[in-house]
């Protein structure tokens, strides 16, 4: 693998800033409201789609001992975005109720187009956040995580997602020939049960109630609570109405990527409830660069899950013999997974491929998706 060697001046991390055209596209079209509403899922989408294309592939590796202080530009930018979410949530909020520039439907439709930003970015920039020792930084992941009331998702994604991705005891690991509504009517429920039990584990390993005050469910509470506070202040209960509608829209978004990045990938079981070390196998890798760029690097899941501590800049791309690869971006794949017939024609035949590569001599993999029925290698 070729170096790619980390830089501190602004300019060499400038790529990795362009999350914040979706603020003047957001903008534009929410001014010139009608069909100008579409443009942010077409920027988000299909024009990051055929970007992407022409983009091509990037595949270089930055040393992954590099110090943090060589990353600040890099950093920089998911620690100024939460404030600029919170001017670009509440700001759009306050143009639909005080103006009357967008009719009634326009407006909903406009506050679930900034769902699209606070869902693509916002999360994004959450899970980054949420990764690290800072707790500033875990601080701000806290506050766009509530924003899109999925506050419970820091506990769940750090306590049950990473310790027991590829297995049945991960919700959020898509099961083979699972479509994606399923898959997301199941992780609504599922991921806030499992993230509540696992914190009340936690705490009754130290001795504490489940009510005691350092379960951070209080914390996300009152962060929600405080949220949904702000937009009735601005909006009433349609303001309330319409926050949600941003909250829904971010949430599908995390969910549909969730699905994409580990469909049908499974560890090894050892017996007795136990599965081998998670590897770059058992997450899909997509190295496209200007998705990469937009999303800090998230397509490079496989080293994400491998050395999950490592900050976005570091994250190594893993080739097709160490990794399976998504043969496109996380927009077209996350469009391709809304529609789980044609879903299960084009990737199915990919985790087959992936069961006789890794794992040729399981012959039953039954056991890996008990929720399921019995599928074919």
């Amino acid at each position: 693998m070729s170096g790619d060697p980390i830089r501190t001046n602004f300019l060499a991390a400038l790529p990795f800033w362009l999350s914040l055209g979706y603020l003047p596209v957001i903008a534009f079209a929410g001014w010139q409201g009608g069909w100008w509403l579409a443009l942010t899922p077409v920027f988000g989408w299909w024009i990051m789609s055929i970007v992407d294309v022409i983009g091509g592939l990037r595949t270089e590796n930055a040393d992954p001992q590099t110090p943090d202080e060589s990353l600040r530009w890099y950093t920089l930018i998911t620690l100024i975005w939460p404030f600029l979410q919170v001017l670009l949530v509440f700001g759009a909020l306050a143009y639909v109720s005080w103006g009357d520039r967008l009719g009634t439907r326009e407006s909903w439709i406009f506050m679930a187009t900034v769902g699209i930003a606070s869902g693509t970015i916002g999360i994004n920039y959450a899970h980054e956040l949420m990764h690290q020792k800072s707790r500033f930084e875990r601080f701000l992941g806290d506050m766009l995580m509530t924003m899109v009331l999925y506050g419970h998702f820091r506990s769940e994604h750090l306590l049950v997602h990473h310790r027991y991705v590829g297995t049945p005891r991960d919700p959020v690991t898509a099961r083979y020939n699972e479509g994606f509504h399923r898959f997301f009517r199941r992780v609504l429920v599922s991921c806030l049960r499992s993230a509540f039990k696992a914190e009340k584990a936690m705490l009754a390993r130290k001795g504490l109630p489940v009510y005691h005050r350092s379960n951070p469910f209080w914390r996300y509470a009152a962060w929600q609570t405080a949220w949904l506070l702000l937009a009735y202040m601005i909006g009433g209960w349609a303001g309330v109405g319409m926050f949600c509608l941003q909250a829904f829209v971010a949430v599908w978004q995390l969910e549909l990527v969730n699905y994409v990045e580990h469909y049908g990938l499974t560890r090894r079981h050892l017996g007795e409830g136990k599965y081998e070390h998670v590897l770059p196998r058992h997450s899909w890798n997509a190295a496209h660069r200007v998705t990469n760029y937009v999303l800090i690097n998230l397509q490079r899941h496989s080293d994400h899950h491998y050395k999950p501590s490592r900050r976005f800049p570091l994250l190594q791309n893993y080739d097709a013999d160490e990794a399976p690869q998504l043969p496109y971006s996380y927009p077209i794949m996350t469009i391709m997974a809304m529609m789980p017939p044609f879903w299960r024609r084009y990737m199915n035949p990919k985790v087959r491929a992936w069961r006789r590569k890794y794992y040729p001599d399981v012959e039953d993999w039954t056991p890996y998706n008990k929720a399921l029925n019995p599928l074919p290698r």
